[in-house]
């Protein structure tokens, strides 16, 4: 990878409208080197294009949901049964501004 220049970084702090002076520009493209290198480094182990990408470090299941069930559903008297104000088959509600 080509190393970062003060140019690149003070055109993309322009663009995301960031308020660098030229000691923090340094200290950027020291830290962005480090990184690019670490990077290189990564990209000369053997046989890394061969490996599958992780997305996550753990195998996920979900235990805790229950299995989808087909079951008879609420009859409209059944669901308004303990409402306070029903009218027209429709629980009334207080106005809301």
């Amino acid at each position: 990878m080509k190393p970062v220049s003060k140019e690149v970084l003070k055109t993309a702090a322009s663009k995301l409208m960031f308020e660098m002076d030229d000691n923090q520009y340094d200290q950027l493209i020291k830290e962005m080197n480090i990184f690019l290198k670490q990077v290189d480094l990564i990209g000369d182990i053997p046989h890394i294009d061969e490996v599958t990408p992780m997305t996550f470090p753990f195998e996920v299941t979900n235990s805790y949901l229950r299995e989808d069930e087909v079951e008879e559903p609420l009859s409209q008297e059944e669901a308004l049964k303990n409402a306070s104000d029903v009218k027209d088959g429709q629980i009334r509600l207080p106005k809301v501004v």
